[in-house]
């Protein structure tokens, strides 16, 4: 029996797979750069015209009304800035004359104030002329009445180079401040220790102190009898000027004062001179104590030449 030939199927061979089939995402990345979400935008603003301003009337004139609004609020701004402008030029030139005239009246007050003191002081020393005899020039120097010149010592005491204003007062107790502001403690201190020292008239930034004198403080202020003085403060002190320095270096205010410059920086010079000049104080006004009657008494001591 003769052999039959296989018989071949006629179908069509099956197609080759791509190179590129295990690489579908990476073929979807590129066949697929845009993404869905920018597709979409792209396609309104194509809708509303590349520039972005809406097409349709209502929008607009919703754009032009927005405009023509704003315009007209500016307009209306400026032109009530135009409109006050002169007003507050006048009501500010009337406020500076106010402040000038203010200025002067005070000058001129402040001047008669020192007249009216030079008067009374005048009267003072006239009645100690009178009833103070020979004495009459001691009892005005040592009561401030006189201004005096002699030899003595200058002292200048000054805040800390970095000094800042602390707001919370002087010094109130037996430690220092962290600060370096002088204080009106400070300069009491000074004064006691001059005096203790052999001072016969002291004066601070030439303000005469006398028995009725008060050092005090207002806030980060030093008043002297009610002054306000600014730093640097300069004590005028007349005495023996080389001893006087001395004993105050050495006495327990002058190493308080030394303690001060060597912990927070306050500045301080002393030096002796030869000849000092110190004003007259003001009036000095007794309310209360009043003279023996009958002579000086066993308190009347011989004072000495004195110092004129």
């Amino acid at each position: 029996m003769s052999q039959q030939p296989p018989v071949r199927s006629t179908a069509s061979p099956r197609p080759r797979p791509r190179i590129d089939a295990s690489m579908s995402l990476l073929t979807n990345v590129m066949d697929h750069s845009l993404d869905d979400g920018y597709a979409e935008a792209a396609a309104r603003r194509g809708e509303t015209g590349r520039s972005g301003l809406p097409r349709t009337v209502r929008a607009k004139l919703g754009l032009a009304f927005g405009l023509v609004l704003v315009a007209v609020v500016i307009t209306i701004g400026a032109a009530e800035a135009r409109i006050s402008a002169p007003t507050l030029a006048k009501e500010r030139g009337e406020l500076i004359d106010r402040i000038e005239t203010g200025n002067s009246n005070a000058d001129k007050l402040a001047r008669n104030v020192d007249k009216l003191r030079g008067e009374v002081g005048e009267k003072q020393r006239q009645a100690l002329e009178k009833d103070g005899g020979a004495k009459a020039d001691l009892v005005a120097l040592l009561s401030g009445a006189n201004e005096v010149t002699g030899p003595g010592v200058k002292l200048v005491v000054d805040d800390a180079k970095d000094a800042a204003s602390s707001g919370g007062g002087p010094r109130e107790s037996a430690d220092f401040s962290d600060t370096g502001r002088v204080r009106d403690h400070d300069m009491q201190r000074v004064v006691n220790g001059l005096w203790e020292s052999g001072a016969e008239a002291v004066s601070i930034n030439g303000q005469r102190l006398t028995a009725l004198s008060a050092i005090r403080a207002a806030g980060d202020a030093i008043l002297v009898d009610n002054k306000p003085l600014a730093p640097p403060y300069t004590v005028l002190a007349v005495g023996d000027g080389q001893r006087l320095s001395t004993a105050f270096q050495n006495s327990a205010d002058g190493q308080y004062l030394h303690v001060l410059q060597q912990n927070y920086d306050i500045r301080t010079s002393i030096s002796a001179q030869d000849s000092l000049r110190l004003p007259a104080a003001p009036s000095l006004i007794v309310r209360t104590a009043e003279p023996i009657a009958g002579g000086s008494g066993k308190g009347d001591a011989d004072t000495g030449k004195g110092t004129s």
